[in-house]
């Protein structure tokens, strides 16, 4: 699948789920950073419609136990890749998501100001699908040429200690071959 970009940072492809989780990048910032993160909701879970949820404040926490831990919380990503392949957009690239939370990269910090968070459906424990991969890396093609990115890493990267994600599984080679 070849991706398209629209002016405004949306992937025309994407499926469009605007998160209210978002505001603008500082004046005179260049989006430089490509974080990958693995979210599931509940974890070890796939599909459904929680991690939306999350993203959109919407999430009943309630519902699951785990979920409790998650009370309050605001935050988005850029995108979110499903096991099927499928992407999905809650964030315009022009504005900054809030994924990565307390974050440096290269003596730089607060990574969301200058990097756009890709959210990959899984769990540190287990593989990503080949759907997921081409997803990826057809998107990580599309966001270069659009924006100056110089590094892609993942959460565990730009907080560690703090976060393990996208984890042991994640085949970094995907991205440079």
């Amino acid at each position: 699948m070849t991706l398209r970009m629209k002016p405004q940072g949306w992937v025309s492809e994407a499926a469009q789920v605007l998160s209210p989780n978002f505001n603008q990048r500082p004046r005179e910032t260049e989006v430089s950073l490509i974080v990958i993160h693995c979210i599931s909701l509940p974890p070890g879970e796939f599909g459904g419609e929680a991690i939306s949820q999350l993203f959109l404040n919407q999430l009943d926490c309630d519902s699951h136990p785990y979920y409790q831990s998650l009370k309050g919380l605001e935050v988005s990503s850029h995108f979110l890749i499903r096991r099927s392949g499928e992407l999905i957009q809650y964030v315009s690239c022009n504005d900054r998501a809030w994924h990565a939370g307390i974050s440096v990269w290269q003596d730089k910090s607060n990574c969301n100001d200058y990097s756009i968070g890709i959210e990959l459906e899984g769990t540190t424990d287990r593989s990503f699908t080949e759907e997921q991969y081409l997803s990826l890396v057809e998107l990580v093609k599309l966001l270069k040429k659009h924006y100056p990115i110089t590094d892609i890493v993942g959460h565990q990267h730009i907080a560690p200690g703090r976060k393990d994600d996208p984890g042991p599984y994640f085949d970094w080679h995907r991205l440079t071959s």
